[in-house]
């Protein structure tokens, strides 16, 4: 008892310090950019002349601001929703593309790119520029649903068939986004390249106001699960004897990272690693209670993807780098390490 009470201690400290870090990152991505605008300029500008400039303005407000809130947001949901999923399979290796939902949300993207001005109905002139984050949260949840109604049987969810099934979507979305990319011409073929390897770039309020609701309500749901992901870690048997809703709480977690991560990857492309790296690293500090790894890895989400934010944008200055290969490179090593160190885990 002494143990858990010492990390549920050591969980609270580390989310004050965790929190501070992201109010100094915000701080920060708002603060620095290829354009040299800067953020103390501006206020300095606000408590004296009480007035901004028309380009600080739109710099600070229409391109940072929503960049910032935006990342703060993609990274928390990735974090989470990965924290979620290796609670829910027991499996330290879980991460949220396991569901297909980002090879969903990716098949919605590519669709939107190759035939968007095609859609009836005058769709893609009235979506405008949220055409794409509305169609790959669309693939996102339709393949959602179609996960969820193959691996349910009786009111039961088997999450073994879900993985699988999720494979066998994950194959088939590929083979149709190949068919897509062979049609493509070389405007369209660039602008998917950016978009599969993830960038906050094309951040606007627009897309705030499309994700950012979608992600703040599930990454909340998702932390009410915490004492059901702690009892199906002894197992679903045991879980139900503990007085635990194991079916009520499967339900809960898939719908929630699948809307979560769907929104994610719909405002800001692929970008791997976060979902597994961070839930990981916060194990090693804090232990696998879910009371505090899941607030936990909210906050460390989303500081990780603002700093690799702000690395991408500053490592090929003026130019910027897709921030999915900014977490690639941090993420893969570690994931082999974490191979290294779990191999018993994934040993057949």
């Amino acid at each position: 008892m002494g143990v858990v009470v010492d990390r549920r201690q050591r969980a609270r400290q580390l989310r004050g310090l965790l929190a501070l870090g992201l109010i100094a990152v915000c701080v920060i991505s708002l603060a620095v950019g290829a354009s040299g605008t800067s953020l103390w300029r501006a206020l300095w500008s606000l408590m004296v002349v009480q007035s901004l400039s028309a380009t600080e303005a739109a710099i600070l407000w229409e391109i940072r601001a929503p960049r910032t809130l935006l990342g703060a947001c993609v990274g928390a949901a990735l974090a989470v929703s990965g924290a979620v999923m290796q609670g829910l399979f027991r499996n330290p290796l879980a991460d949220p593309g396991l569901l297909g939902v980002s090879a969903g949300a990716g098949l919605g993207a590519l669709l939107a790119i190759v035939v968007g001005s095609a859609l009836p109905f005058g769709i893609a002139g009235y979506l405008g520029d949220a055409l794409l984050p509305v169609m790959a949260f669309a693939g996102a949840w339709a393949s959602m649903m179609l996960l969820y109604v193959v691996a349910t049987r009786s009111g039961r969810t088997s999450v073994a068939t879900m993985l699988l099934a999720g494979i066998a979507l994950a194959a088939l979305t590929g083979a149709v986004s190949g068919l897509l990319i062979f049609h493509a011409d070389d405007m369209q073929l660039r602008e998917l390249t950016f978009w599969q390897l993830g960038s906050l770039a094309g951040s606007s309020w627009s897309k705030v106001m499309v994700a950012g609701p979608v992600i703040v309500i599930t990454t909340y749901i998702a932390t009410t699960l915490a004492h059901g992901l702690n009892g199906l870690a002894l197992g679903e048997a045991s879980a139900h004897h503990m007085g635990i809703n194991v079916q009520r709480t499967k339900n809960v977690a898939i719908l929630g990272v699948s809307a979560a991560t769907g929104a994610a990857v719909a405002v800001s492309g692929g970008i791997g690693f976060v979902g597994i790296v961070v839930p990981h690293l916060l194990r090693l500090f804090t232990g696998p209670d879910h009371h505090g790894l899941l607030i936990n890895s909210a906050l460390l989400g989303a500081s990780l993807l603002l700093l690799a934010d702000i690395v991408s944008r500053f490592i090929v200055a003026p130019a910027e780098l897709p921030i999915g290969i900014v977490t690639a490179v941090l993420g893969a090593p570690f994931f082999l390490w974490i191979l290294l160190r779990r191999r018993t885990v994934v040993d057949l």
